[in-house]
């Protein structure tokens, strides 16, 4: 049986950065992050069937892959559509069945993908097991659902054999899934629940174990959508990946998700520093209380988040952060309040969108019994697209939002956030060795802002006083300069 295994093509969003890959390409570096939801079903899937990826990001899809395949499996997230469409219209040309599985597929969308013979709906651990047995026997179904939720102690290994590690940035790997909170405009507790699953220490650790196995040193996101959901078990994998580390003469730095609440505990924020966890997202939102409660992220409203960040960048984290535009408490007034409350408190990676109603949301649910749903949403939260009516103007949203974006992506007042986040931040992490690409993007960041930009007085402001002040952070503030150059792209396709 060979299996061929497509992954959709990302249009450039905040969490592409497409365009920062424009300063870290080295040889074949050509996508940020791998498939991990690929690798894993192929772990799933039986030994004795032949494998092969074609990750559009990084190659190109030729028909002599199809015409090789058995069966083409594609793997997607919503914001690839577009390309999932391409991809099923080519594969049925050649006359090759297709399985598709992953975020965007569901009950509800199965209508909408007609080319498609078998779905694999839900959870793999759940959903692929009854597939293989009827594969096995003949008689293939064209619906297969996940049984509820599975544990994650049976979740086996990435497949890491199917890619080359040279096309990415950073690699992934997952403990958890689930979050014990229930914002209003989130589909992660629909699609994985608000009891998080996780899995065992030893597990996340033979996990790290192999991806080091297979080659890989640098950077590794850990894709939990809030991997402190269970902050005990979170303790315990620390304590592991810790050990790990020091045995492994600290070869990884991690990247992952979290929500503000991290603040609230000094063990786990030690334990996080220490597993060389140094970048953390988190969805602040909004600096308005009343939009917090109207959409349920009342996590944020029980503390002073902008004392919680600078205590997360005192400790030794980067943290990046999510902020929406666009509830129902909105006024005209929250643009330069969003501005303000952005420069103040020295977020440099600021993913800031338009609220969207995902479908399977309880805000799609609300916004459709109130009749003010528009579309389906795109995928993409920053793509300045309205999905729905909101109670300001549209028009003073769209074009309030666009001055958002502009404003904080300029280099002026990105170079600001940078100089407020060394204010405080103190780099503890530990990494033994350099990627060669990190050494290009920093020939290149210095030829593209210090010898060529318009903005070069203040790039060298900036290096100067972290070379004073904060010599330690000077990678990292290598890192936030490409970080901001793609976003600054972005902000400039939408506006």
């Amino acid at each position: 049986m060979n299996i061929l295994f497509i992954y959709p093509e990302y249009p450039e969003t905040f969490w592409s950065y497409s365009h920062a890959m424009k300063f870290i390409q080295f040889k074949t570096k050509k996508a940020s992050f791998p498939p991990l939801g690929i690798l894993t079903v192929s772990s799933l899937l039986p030994s004795t069937w032949q494998k092969r990826l074609v990750d559009l990001n990084v190659q190109t899809l030729n028909d002599s892959d199809i015409q090789w395949a058995d069966m083409v499996m594609i793997s997607a997230m919503v914001v690839q559509k577009q390309s999932i469409h391409e991809i099923i219209s080519r594969v049925k040309k050649i006359g090759k069945p297709i399985t598709v599985g992953g975020p965007i597929f569901s009950d509800d969308t199965v209508a909408d993908f007609p080319g498609v013979d078998h779905f694999l709906l839900g959870e793999g651990e759940l959903s692929i097991p009854p597939f293989i047995e009827d594969f096995e026997a003949g008689r293939l179904k064209k619906v297969y659902h996940a049984a509820g939720k599975p544990a994650l102690c049976d979740t086996p290994i990435p497949d890491w054999s199917l890619i080359n590690f040279k096309s990415y940035a950073t690699m992934m790997v997952q403990y958890s899934r689930g979050c014990p909170f229930d914002c209003e405009f989130c589909d992660i507790t629909k699609l994985f629940g608000r009891v998080p699953r996780t899995k065992e220490p030893q597990q996340i650790v033979a996990e790290l174990d192999s991806l080091y196995r297979a080659g890989w040193k640098g950077r590794v996101f850990i894709v939990d959508d809030n991997f402190i959901g269970n902050k005990v078990r979170a303790k315990e994998a620390l304590v592991a990946i810790i050990e790990w580390l020091k045995e492994n003469n600290y070869p990884f730095t991690f990247l992952t998700e979290a929500s503000i609440n991290l603040a609230e505990d000094d063990e786990l924020m030690e334990l996080m520093i220490a597993a060389n966890i140094n970048s953390v997202f988190i969805g602040l939102e909004t600096p308005d209380e009343k939009a917090l409660l109207e959409s349920n992220k009342v996590q944020n409203t029980r503390v002073d988040t902008r004392s919680a960040v600078r205590l997360l960048q005192e400790k030794g984290f980067q943290v990046q952060a999510g902020f929406i535009v666009g509830f129902d408490s909105d006024d005209e007034t929250i643009f330069d309040r969003q501005i303000e409350y952005i420069q103040e408190i020295g977020v440099v990676a600021a993913m800031v969108g338009i609220l969207t109603a995902l479908h399977g949301t309880k805000l799609y649910t609300r916004l459709e019994k109130e009749g003010r749903l528009i579309e389906a949403s795109s995928g993409n939260n920053t793509d300045g697209i309205l999905n729905f009516v909101p109670k300001m103007d549209p028009n003073v949203l769209v074009t309030g939002y666009k001055r958002l974006i502009s404003t904080i992506y300029s280099h002026e007042e990105s170079c600001k956030r940078i100089l407020t986040f060394l204010k405080h931040y103190n780099p503890r992490y530990k990494l033994t060795s350099v990627d060669p690409s990190r050494l290009l993007a920093l020939f290149r960041v210095i030829f593209h802002f210090g010898l060529v930009g318009r903005g070069r007085r203040d790039f060298w402001k900036v290096i100067f006083i972290t070379l004073k002040s904060r010599p330690k952070a000077f990678a990292d503030v290598i890192t936030l300069f490409i970080t901001c150059y793609h976003c600054r792209q972005i902000a400039k396709d939408i506006v």
